[in-house]
């Protein structure tokens, strides 16, 4: 992970030092931003960074809006910070297409092991490539094709379908895919994992019927036939 560029993004000096100190001795190099309007402009100027950590709550361009105008031309994992904890703003930041959601305050050392998880998932390579009839998922190029037409999904909607199209004809529980997908024990509500089925089986066009719902359990991945 050594060498890897993070770009900080809050309006807090103090969180963002916190932050910028404990990434550093792990060997990540750090940039900071201290409003939204700034984060984008040093976003798209630096090719280079790997992640960005970004808070919701800011002057000028909220967090919200920084992560659409990122997503609108490039899947870098991206980490939420928000002072609330309300559902609906989690909800919000996967149908982003959010990678991660942190509420403060939080662990520095939480924050490592959850960005570790994203870039050692990012950089896995397999050579697998998993197919069911014509859903084609090639998980070291990190693409999809629908029956040869390349599908854009986000960070975590690729993980969704590799998830059930590994696992496919077993009924798989909400808690268990959120502790495979996610990689972590989460508490949240169990609709995370509903609103991303439903972008998911939108994207995939009529193939998305395939990803059948287990009433009061889970979803289960079915291919007729």
């Amino acid at each position: 992970m050594d060498g890897i560029k993070v770009l900080m993004v809050d309006d807090e000096a103090r969180m963002r030092k916190l932050v910028k100190d404990f990434l550093s001795i792990k060997g990540y190099k750090v940039i900071e931003a201290e409003d939204g309007e700034q984060a984008v402009d040093i976003f798209f100027k630096d090719k280079d960074i790997g992640l960005v950590i970004l808070d919701v709550m800011m002057p000028k361009m909220d967090g919200w809006e920084v992560c659409k105008t990122i997503r609108r031309y490039s899947q870098v994992p991206i980490i939420m910070l928000t002072a609330r904890s309300e559902e609906r703003d989690e909800l919000l930041g996967f149908e982003l297409g959010v990678d991660e959601y942190i509420s403060k305050p939080f662990s520095p050392k939480i924050l490592v092991a959850r960005i570790e998880a994203i870039l050692r998932r990012r950089n896995a390579t397999t050579g697998e490539v998993l197919e069911a009839d014509g859903i084609r998922v090639d998980k070291d190029a990190h693409v999809v094709t629908v029956d040869g037409n390349q599908v854009e999904l986000s960070n975590k909607e690729f993980e969704l379908l590799t998830y059930f199209m590994e696992n496919q004809g077993i009924a798989l529980s909400r808690e268990k895919i959120l502790n495979n997908v996610w990689n972590y024990d989460y508490f949240g509500d169990a609709r995370t994992i509903d609103t991303h089925v439903k972008k998911l089986r939108s994207k995939l066009g009529p193939k998305g019927d395939y990803i059948k719902t287990i009433w009061g359990m889970g979803y289960k991945l079915e291919v007729d036939g």
